[in-house]
């Protein structure tokens, strides 16, 4: 077999061979259909959420300088697995080269993680914003918020870069078929011939930091906020001050939500179509959801979205101006 070598003794992989959706062969095509349309919405979505914010200075604001990071990541995180997924549909040998696999894992763990730690940072800002109002300019200034945005990102790079190098150094020896769709830590660590406790205690101290300490933080803000919130004497101000988070909390349920039951379910007694059922709505459903909830639920960025799309439409020779 070409993506199996000899090197001396030792068999080595150097292609492997994705089995998701191979129960199904007579569906690649309306799955291909499918998961295009629900990529080409994800990619419109968040890159018209990304040009709302840019050109509306009423969105200039730290709440909405993190949902721009979030859309960004989406976009990204979406398209480190749905463009070779799309192609694999039109080929009966689904194959990604062992090189290509560690590139995907490597984006894959960066974006995820990055993702994580950055919803943690938007409840931190609704928190402020809610319990200590008076301090919101000094708490959330410019520099706070490029720190908590950069650290997001150096947070999952860091992880990715140590995850990805533990992964490079365990032997691949056969066989070479992944039960997904995509290249995974956990996938990868079932395919080695080699002693892999180091990867499985690095991977259990990053679910630990990268995945739990934010899915708690968040937690503990939203509690504080709730309770806030709870304090305030009018039923308008209890809506308003609900309605500032309420996209955020949606967002982050559908998030923690889908990426705790993909990782920290038990494999054993799973199918194959139940794996890749969990892992499409982790990584291909959510990305598309976070825009569509943000645009529904918050009236700022509709009300944008809504300016950018007459901007677009009106001819430029028109008489009607758009108010700022």
């Amino acid at each position: 077999m070409e993506d199996i070598k000899e090197r001396g003794n030792q068999t080595i992989v150097t292609e492997f061979i994705f089995l998701g959706f191979s129960n199904h062969s007579k569906l690649q095509g309306l799955f291909f259909l499918i998961f295009l349309l629900v990529y080409l919405v994800t990619l419109l979505g968040n890159l018209l959420i990304l040009t709302a914010i840019r050109i509306n200075p009423v969105l200039h604001t730290p709440m909405y300088y993190f949902l721009s990071n979030l859309s960004f990541l989406d976009i990204c995180y979406t398209s480190t697995t749905v463009p070779i997924m799309l192609v694999n549909f039109f080929r009966k040998k689904k194959t990604i080269s062992y090189g290509g696999c560690l590139s995907q894992l490597f984006f894959l763990v960066t974006f995820s993680g990055s993702e994580c730690v950055l919803l943690a940072a938007m409840a931190y800002d609704r928190f402020i914003a809610i319990c200590h109002p008076l301090h919101y300019p000094i708490l959330m200034s410019k520099r706070v918020c490029a720190c908590l945005a950069t650290g997001s990102w150096l947070c999952g790079l860091i992880n990715s870069l140590t995850h990805t190098g533990l992964t490079a150094t365990l032997t691949l020896c056969g066989p070479n078929q992944i039960s997904h769709f995509l290249c995974d830590i956990p996938l990868l660590l079932k395919l080695s011939c080699s002693d892999t406790s180091i990867n499985e205690v690095a991977l259990y101290v990053s679910s630990a930091t990268i995945g739990l300490c934010p899915c708690l933080f968040t937690a503990v803000s939203y509690m504080l906020i709730i309770s806030a919130i709870l304090k305030i004497q009018s039923a308008q101000g209890r809506q308003k001050a609900f309605s500032t988070c309420a996209s955020h909390l949606t967002v982050v349920v559908i998030y923690y939500g889908t990426g705790n039951f993909n990782y920290d379910r038990p494999s054993s007694g799973s199918s194959l179509d139940v794996d890749i059922l969990v892992s499409v709505l982790f990584c291909v459903v959510t990305p598309m959801l976070n825009p569509i909830i943000y645009s529904l639920r918050n009236k700022d960025v509709k009300v944008a979205l809504k300016k950018l799309c007459e901007g677009y439409i009106l001819p430029s020779n028109s008489n009607v101006q758009i108010s700022s």
